[in-house]
């Protein structure tokens, strides 16, 4: 894959991939009338994931502060944290094995987009893995590292949410259009 294209170095999808979203641009997706509830719920789940990075850093900011009890701030990361991983990978694989196939089907001409998508999933596995092992990190700490512990979390986390930001943003750009030109009867 081109460098420039790959997640940690874009800062959006081409142009020859954006044809779809020129003609059904971001603020008017609410309002088309194929918007419908595989749309609806698809941003919904995106929103969750901004949610719980959002979470995560302001309970990990709280611990480094010191703004919030310790043993509820890690419980609370713990709990967001196994939410965000458990989602994020079940929502990618569903997306792999069946939403992604059937889009690019009825529109074979973005499939670099989807390929673009698929080697976001596989860059946001390692991200995954480096989220997960500071997490573990805070979680086990014992009293006296967990202000440290909640230092590194929070620097993973403003990387990992960077990247999966883009990601999230790219993705809505291909497949909403997608979704609002053919309708959500594509079988997905």
């Amino acid at each position: 894959m081109d460098k420039d294209l790959t997640l940690g170095h874009r800062t959006g999808l081409p142009d020859a991939l954006r044809v779809l979203l020129d003609e059904h641009p971001r603020d008017l997706w609410d309002s088309h009338a194929r918007f419908g509830s595989l749309t609806r719920f698809w941003l919904e789940r995106h929103l969750m994931f901004r949610t719980l990075i959002d979470r995560i850093g302001a309970e990990s900011r709280a611990l480094v502060e010191r703004h919030a009890e310790p043993e509820q701030a890690v419980r609370n990361t713990a709990r967001y944290a196994q939410l965000l991983l458990t989602e994020l990978h079940g929502h990618h694989r569903i997306e792999d094995l069946h939403y992604f196939p059937r889009l690019l089907a009825a529109e074979p001409r973005l499939a670099r987009g989807f390929d673009i998508l698929d080697g976001d999933h596989h860059a946001l596995d390692g991200q995954l893995a480096a989220l997960a092992g500071a997490i573990n990190g805070l979680v086990r700490a014992a009293p006296a590292d967990r202000r440290d512990r909640a230092g590194t979390l929070g620097a993973t986390l403003t990387g990992f949410g960077r990247f999966l930001d883009r990601h999230l943003v790219d993705e809505e750009d291909l497949v909403v259009p997608i979704l609002l030109k053919h309708g959500e009867a594509l079988g997905v």
